[in-house]
């Protein structure tokens, strides 16, 4: 006999007591603008929603100034062979997966960068295991798993600030020295972190009281995305608005970097093609072969001289882009 949906949601392991009434908490709080959802029209449900969803923004101006100074600490330690690990547990942990996963597509970012991690690692991307998030110690030895270290940063997420995991990791890596940073949807007095910069993506109470995965989510989403760019516009895989460092590595990527190539060398798909086949793939090095007039690895020694900052390396070279009147077959 199947379960119906509603009593195979039924956990059948034990109640676990709760230390505490976490009512007090911002996202924990009952939400009066959505106190008769389940009496709404859809139409009136939708508009709801959408009129909520605003907020996320708002709460990410909020914490402009700490985004900006974890950027840039970022970007310092990562210059340094440092990496940035995300941690937590849930929607939350979910979320640092999920941008850390975009950097190596994005940015040719070698994978152990850019690291997230989930209580209860890969299995948990699938099946929800919230229980896991009660752990401290399971924390500290995902992160010694991986050699974290004083040199790298740790950006733990929490959407209520008071889940054990995130708390645990934190603690840990400030003990070592490592850059700690938290990111949080309620205010600091309600559930401190230690973290030497504070991210706080006040929300509000959610439609479905307590549900973080709703605007929590949505903000969090947006401030990752936000953080993870700007690092790699500071380590210098961003060209103007252009992905520089785009890994061709299927038809769509292959296509977005021959449009590159086109637009800042003015020269034809054809040729944009030969000149990133020359290149290996690499658009940088393409842009800088095409630019400056060099062979591979001219245009390899020149990015090393200067850091790998594309600019940098044309500006050397008396050259800009996009190339005015290119001398490259059209």
């Amino acid at each position: 006999m199947s379960e119906s949906p509603s009593s195979a949601a039924v956990s059948s392991s034990p109640l676990v007591s709760p230390s505490e009434d976490r009512g007090y908490l911002l996202t924990e709080q009952v939400n009066p603008a959505s106190d008769q959802l389940d009496q709404l029209s859809t139409d009136a449900l939708v508009d709801l929603f959408i009129d909520e969803d605003l907020k996320p923004q708002q709460a990410v101006f909020g914490a402009r100034r700490p985004l900006s100074l974890a950027i840039d600490a970022i970007a310092e330690r990562l210059q340094r062979s440092g990496r940035l690990f995300y941690l937590g547990a849930g929607t939350s942990g979910r979320l640092g997966v999920l941008d850390a996963a975009e950097c190596p597509p994005t940015f040719c970012s070698p994978p152990e960068l850019v690291q997230g991690i989930l209580a209860g690692g890969a299995p948990a991307l699938l099946r929800s295991s919230e229980g896991l998030e009660d752990l401290e110690s399971a924390a500290v030895s995902d992160l010694q798993e991986r050699g974290f270290g004083s040199e790298d940063c740790l950006v733990g997420i929490a959407a209520g600030g008071t889940t054990p995991y995130v708390r645990g990791g934190l603690s840990y890596a400030k003990k070592l020295g490592a850059l700690t940073i938290a990111m949080a949807c309620v205010p600091s007095e309600q559930a401190p972190l230690p973290c030497a910069i504070d991210v706080r993506l006040l929300t509000g109470p959610e439609l479905l009281t307590g549900s973080t995965r709703l605007k929590a989510g949505t903000a969090t989403k947006m401030a990752l995305n936000i953080l993870s760019t700007g690092v790699m516009v500071r380590l210098g895989k961003v060209y103007g608005n252009r992905m520089v460092d785009v890994a061709a590595s299927n038809s769509k990527l292959v296509d977005r970097s021959m449009r590159i190539l086109r637009d800042l060398l003015g020269v034809k798909r054809e040729v944009a093609l030969g000149l990133l086949e020359r290149a290996q793939g690499s658009v940088k090095r393409a842009l800088l072969m095409g630019s400056c007039n060099l062979e591979a690895d001219e245009a390899d020694a020149l990015l090393e001289a200067h850091g790998a900052d594309l600019r940098a390396a044309i500006v050397s070279q008396g050259q800009s882009l996009p190339v005015q009147g290119s001398t490259l077959p059209q």
